[in-house]
């Protein structure tokens, strides 16, 4: 398998296959193609992403051009790294909440792009981007409650790698939880996803 990927420092699209790539152990390449270069950007992803976007998937001669659709793809195909809960009740509310952060938060988004570069400080939100905020430490409280924890789902899973790049976002403009209602577990689990040893890897490479 191939994949190919963003600049680390700003590509939250591609660390989210990239996470469950690594999670899963499963053999792979990565490509990358610095982002924010104007035409040979443009020309090189076009070249190797049918939709001239990143993430990537190659494999063999699939070519899967969404990062929530390449998560799917190795859940299925690595069974054994139960990249999603064998609870299908669980399972369907962590495709929700996946699909959620796929399709949502777009003022987050805007206002807070992921930049692992840049020193923390502390910003002033926007009503917008703080009604994100409150959203995801609802969804997040409530997905913790119900499995238990220590991540989303119980163990590790997809939903995880979908919201990894928002723990980045909190750490990186000064988000508190407890700013946006009762902070709960919601806190202490977006400071865990950035302690796990794929985020890590991912921070490492894209510092260097």
């Amino acid at each position: 398998m191939e994949l190919i990927i963003g600049t680390k420092l700003w590509s939250t699209w591609s660390m989210r296959p990239w996470l469950a790539l690594k999670r899963a152990r499963a053999p792979f390449t990565e490509t990358l193609v610095e982002l924010r270069q104007a035409e040979i950007t443009a020309a090189e992803l076009a070249r190797r992403s049918p939709s001239a976007l990143v993430p990537a998937l190659k494999d063999g001669d699939l070519v899967i051009w969404d990062s929530l659709a390449i998560c799917e793809y190795l859940a299925e195909t690595f069974p054994d790294a139960r990249l999603w809960p064998e609870d299908p009740a669980l399972r369907a509310l962590g495709r929700s909440a996946a699909s959620e952060m796929h399709a949502g938060f777009q003022a987050l988004r805007g206002e807070c792009p992921m930049a692992l570069d840049e020193t923390p400080r502390q910003v002033e939100l926007s009503e917008a981007t703080q009604k994100n905020v409150r959203r995801i430490t609802t969804l997040w409280n409530d997905l913790l409650t119900r499995s238990g924890g220590p991540f989303l789902l119980g163990d590790w899973s997809i939903a995880d790698a979908f919201y990894t790049p928002v723990a980045t976002r909190f750490r990186t403009y000064g988000v508190a939880l407890s700013d946006y209602g009762d902070a709960g577990a919601a806190q202490a689990y977006g400071e865990r996803l950035l302690r796990t040893p794929e985020y890590l890897e991912w921070e490492r490479d894209a510092l260097a």
